[in-house]
């Protein structure tokens, strides 16, 4: 009886710490309160230096509605025998009380009654319970109790438009904005260390890797080596400069943005993200089209019937338009799985054998140190290979422990670093001059393991394609529908948002034959253009407004800001000029 005396005593106490907090100071529904004066009168007390004697919970607007919010704290304060005294309870079997029984207990509390009445009615079910079963529980998982976003319900919430925001308040504007739906609740972030360190290491790992053969062989062994290993620390820092963005601010890489610049920057970013999505898509179906043509003369010797390259991106389209859509990204996950574990594969065979070639036969003679001819191609390639940012805020959110993701992201980029130079390495050392933009096709074409691995990275690449659109489609669609037009209730925006997917697949198709003669130099420009302002140009900018005081840090994200914006306008003018060239 003392434990179950003492345990009410703490969770009556714990439920005040949670409560106190956001009631109004000065007033309580202990016995004690007057009942005569307010905090506001004249009269001062006899003690100067006394405290203000509480005041009662009821002289406040409404608070015959709210004194039950009052006595959360007031009970706490009590005496332990006190607080728990009571007639003893009657225990009830629980075999004759109904499913939806709800404890007098619970009764008691705020809401108490109307949800015994819900549930009678058998009106709660899984889909409609709340989150938390009383308003102290509530308040403790959201942990406001006005002025906040609490949390926003499955079905609408009440949100003013932009029109609504920027107009004169009138007598004729109604008081609630318009209805704003949601898509999903926030939830508390719970992946272990562990489990962040491989979502984290795969974010980075994906086809942009299969560029960088090519890329050595563009700027040299020495000069590619040092560029990757500066791209990194550069993008080190802009993450750096991003996490401190967000830790002030909070949200996505697009709220912050508008938290700091506003709509347009937040605009610009999606911009941005847009375009850098649909240049990894391009790429990747170019590199689909190259490989799977490769493997098809490897298979196929001598047959007088072969589809060229822009045959093979026409075909991946039958692929990709009903994958484009589907509305939930999680249905793709098991795609994505498998397109893992064939780049692995892949990036394992790549190893074995270029060391066991090395070892053989040494460096392949016509390995440089540094390509005065295309060196700005590596550039561009090597920020194509390290843009991984739009995942780096996600990642982070969620994990049990945030506090651990600056530390873990550190040892990420270390690790990547290392396999992107040993990868590009030890390819442009084994085949000189002769490295493909496609490099599995240097690789023994009679052989039946290396024509397995270059099917299976290529449907590889096409399986994960459908997760690099996602973003870039939802990104459109918002912007082109609003968020509130929704398939789930009216068709023809169903199919409108159908023919919106299929043209921006298309639209993907129709930029991927347009550069599919040269694609070291589209991967080259898609990492000028798109990736540098995400990784380098935005985060500094962000960090500059929102976040940095001192003068040498304000210095510091100055010049990271003249840095991007130089690589930027230089290493697209040079890649245009080189492609148009020829």
């Amino acid at each position: 009886m003392t434990d179950s005396v003492s345990s009410q005593h703490a969770r009556q106490r714990a439920e005040a710490d949670v409560v106190s907090p956001h009631l109004p100071s000065g007033y309580t529904a202990e016995p004690i309160a007057s009942n005569t004066a307010g905090p506001n009168d004249s009269q001062s007390p006899s003690d100067p230096t006394s405290p203000p004697e509480p005041q009662d919970s009821l002289r406040l607007q409404g608070g015959d509605i709210h004194r039950e919010i009052f006595k959360i704290g007031a009970r706490a304060k009590l005496g332990q025998r006190a607080a728990t005294f009571a007639a003893p309870e009657i225990r009830r079997s629980s075999t004759f009380q109904p499913r939806d029984h709800i404890p007098a207990s619970e009764q008691r509390a705020p809401g108490g009654f109307r949800r015994q009445f819900v549930q009678q009615q058998g009106r709660l079910n899984i889909a409609t319970a709340p989150v938390t079963r009383d308003f102290v529980s509530f308040l403790a998982l959201y942990g406001s109790f006005a002025g906040e976003d609490l949390g926003e319900s499955e079905e609408e919430s009440v949100a003013p438009s932009e029109d609504e925001e920027d107009a004169h308040p009138t007598e004729s504007r109604p008081l609630l904005g318009r209805r704003k739906s949601t898509r999903r609740p926030i939830r508390p972030g719970d992946a272990g260390t562990t489990k962040s360190f491989f979502t984290l290491l795969k974010a980075f790992i994906g086809t942009g890797i299969m560029f960088l053969p090519k890329a050595f062989n563009n700027g040299g062994i020495l000069f590619s080596s040092v560029t990757l290993i500066t791209v990194s620390l550069l993008s080190a820092l802009s993450f750096h400069l991003l996490l401190q963005c967000r830790r002030r601010h909070g949200g996505g890489y697009g709220e912050i943005g508008a938290a700091i610049g506003g709509r347009r920057l937040r605009a610009l970013i999606l911009t941005s993200i847009t375009l850098s999505q649909i240049g990894f898509v391009c790429s990747g179906m170019i590199f689909i089209a190259q490989n799977l043509r490769s493997f098809l003369n490897a298979v196929t010797p001598g047959s007088s019937f072969v589809l060229d390259t822009k045959g093979l991106i026409a075909i991946q389209l039958v692929v990709l338009i009903p994958l484009a859509l589907i509305r939930d990204i999680s249905r793709l996950g098991p795609a994505a799985l498998l397109a893992d574990i064939f780049i692995f594969i892949g990036l394992f065979y790549i190893w074995y054998y270029d060391i066991s070639t090395l070892a053989t036969s040494g460096i392949h003679p016509t390995v440089q140190l540094f390509n005065p001819d295309a060196f700005t191609l590596t550039i561009g390639s090597a920020i194509f290979t390290f843009e991984g940012i739009g995942l780096i805020l996600p990642i982070q959110s969620s994990m049990a422990e945030p506090n651990k993701f600056p530390r873990l992201l550190y040892i990420v980029m270390v690790i990547i670093t290392i396999i992107f130079t040993s990868v590009g390495a030890l390819c442009y050392a084994t085949f000189g001059d002769k490295t493909r933009v496609e490099i599995i096709s240097n690789y023994p074409q009679t052989s039946k393991l290396v024509n397995s691995v270059q099917f299976l990275y290529s449907m590889a690449v096409l399986v994960g394609t459908p997760v690099q659109l996602f973003p870039a489609t939802r990104i459109i669609e918002t912007s082109a529908f609003g968020d509130r037009a929704s398939g789930k209730k009216s068709w023809a925006t169903k199919w409108k948002k159908n023919a919106f997917r299929t043209s921006i697949t298309g639209l993907c198709g129709l930029i991927s034959i347009v550069g599919a003669s040269d694609l070291d130099k589209f991967v080259a420009l898609i990492g000028a253009f798109a990736c540098v302002p995400l990784v380098y140009i935005y985060p500094a900018f962000l960090h500059f407004k929102g976040v940095a005081r001192s003068p040498w840090v304000r210095a510091g994200d100055v010049v990271l800001c003249v840095i991007g914006t130089i690589a930027m306008v230089y290493s697209t003018a040079v890649t245009l000029s080189t492609w148009i060239r020829g």
